[in-house]
C-alpha cells in the first residue's frame, strides 16, 4: 500500500469517528420536565372536538408513552330540540423523538351516550322522537406528528385518526371510518 493511501485512509477514519461522536452527542434525548398538557382537539379521537388533558408517564431516551382523557358534547337535533350526547375520549400514545418533534402512534376508546330515535312519516311530515339512551363507543387509531418542548409551552399535534364504530344496540357490525383527521392546540407544563 502506498503511503498516500495510508494517510487518506487514516484521515477518512478520523473524520468518520469524529462525525459519529458528533451525531451521538446531538441525538441524546432530553428529559421531559413538562409532563402535563391541556389542549383542544378538533376531529381526532372524539370524532368532532374535545377538551383534553394528557400526561407523559414513561420516557426512556427517544421513546415516550402518554395517556390522555377528554370531554366532548355531541349535538343531535330532533323535532326542533337538541339532544346532547356526552363523549369521553381516552387514548394511550407512544412518541418517538428526541427533543421537540415526535412521531406519534396511538390507540383509544371513546364511549359516548347515544339516543335511540324513532322516525315516522305522518301526513308528509317527518316525526322523530327519542326513545332511550344507551352507551356506544368508537375505537380510534392515531398516526401523526406532535410538537412538544421538554420544558413545556406551546403544544401542537396533527394526525390521521381513522376509527371503528363498535357494534351497539342498533348495529350489529363493526364499521370502519377511514377518512378522519385530528388537530390539537394547547399548552404543556
Amino acid at each position: 500500500m502506498y503511503p498516500q493511501h495510508k494517510s487518506l485512509i487514516f484521515f477518512v477514519m478520523v473524520f468518520v469517528i469524529a462525525i459519529s461522536f458528533r451525531v451521538i452527542a446531538q441525538t441524546e434525548a432530553e428529559k421531559y420536565t413538562a409532563k402535563h398538557a391541556v389542549y383542544l382537539e378538533v376531529g381526532g379521537n372524539a370524532g368532532q372536538y374535545a377538551f383534553n388533558y394528557g400526561r407523559l408517564f414513561y420516557q426512556k431516551g427517544a421513546f415516550k408513552v402518554t395517556g390522555g382523557a377528554g370531554f366532548s358534547l355531541w349535538a343531535n337535533r330532533i323535532e326542533g330540540s337538541t339532544i346532547w350526547k356526552p363523549a369521553i375520549p381516552l387514548e394511550v400514545s407512544t412518541l418517538i423523538g428526541k427533543r421537540n418533534h415526535h412521531l406519534e402512534f396511538g390507540l383509544g376508546i371513546t364511549p359516548y351516550l347515544e339516543a335511540e330515535i324513532n322516525s315516522s312519516w305522518e301526513s308528509g311530515t317527518l316525526i322523530q322522537s327519542k326513545e332511550a339512551n344507551y352507551v356506544a363507543a368508537i375505537l380510534p387509531i392515531r398516526i401523526g406528528y406532535r410538537y412538544q418542548k421538554p420544558e413545556g409551552g406551546f403544544f401542537f399535534r396533527v394526525g390521521y385518526t381513522p376509527f371503528f364504530d363498535l357494534p351497539d344496540k342498533l348495529r350489529e357490525n363493526w364499521v370502519f371510518q377511514p377518512i378522519h383527521v385530528g388537530l390539537g392546540l394547547g399548552v404543556s407544563f
